[in-house]
């Protein structure tokens, strides 16, 4: 038996069951998940979905940028880099190694991110208005080190692509994917923590900035 089976057994056994998961638990269990039922939605989650994503997304110390076309991104991206003083070599996802980094005086490389790298770039599955979060899913084209390990990540999303909540986000996962990836996770601003006597830290576990290039 392995660890995890070892964990769970003990967990069904402190639950009062016996013996391995039945078919009729599962079968249950998934009639239950199908039903996808929502909880009580707050008032402000119909608002306009954009707009609430800039108001959220300022609130949370992310910075957002407007462009008419998506082939504008690398200016704005520049354009950011040149603002806080960062150097103008990044890395990113395959999916925007197309646009035309070079004419904007940026060095891209479509490569997994490591140690050294100190920007990231990715575009992301959908925006969640109520919240101002982002929502990446993973994948070999979509690695989520491009989001987690530069000093500065840079997030392109389109407009079209921000739903009003976090309820919304995961009906269009099951709409568009079927099911989760191996992983999903959520970018709600820079990293920060306040674990050490209650004092706000900036970028303890991830990024420090996080700028978002919003496209139609």
């Amino acid at each position: 038996m392995s660890a995890r089976d070892n964990i769970l057994a003990r967990i069904r056994k402190n639950s009062g069951r016996e013996g391995l998961t039945t078919g009729l638990e599962l079968s249950q269990v998934r009639t239950h998940i199908a039903r996808q039922e929502r909880g009580p939605q707050p008032s402000i989650a119909r608002d306009n979905p954009v707009a609430r994503f800039i108001q959220e997304s300022d609130r949370l110390k992310s910075t957002v940028a407007e462009v008419d076309r998506l082939a504008d991104v690398p200016q704005a991206a520049a354009a950011y880099l040149k603002q806080n003083a960062l150097e103008s070599a990044v890395v990113g996802w395959p999916s925007l190694s197309g646009l035309d980094w070079a004419a904007a005086g940026i060095t891209y490389e479509n490569r997994l991110a490591c140690g050294e790298d100190m920007v990231g770039i990715t575009d992301c599955f959908c925006g969640i208005g109520e919240t101002g979060t982002l929502l990446l899913l993973s994948s070999p084209t979509t690695p989520k080190l491009h989001a987690l390990l530069p000093e500065t990540h840079l997030c392109v999303l389109s407009k079209a692509r921000i739903v009003h909540t976090m309820e919304d986000a995961f009906q269009l996962v099951r709409t568009e994917r079927g099911e989760l990836p191996r992983a999903t996770f959520f970018v709600s601003g820079p990293s920060r923590t306040a674990d050490i006597e209650q004092t706000i830290v900036i970028g303890a576990h991830g990024p420090y900035r996080v700028h978002i290039i919003l496209t139609p």
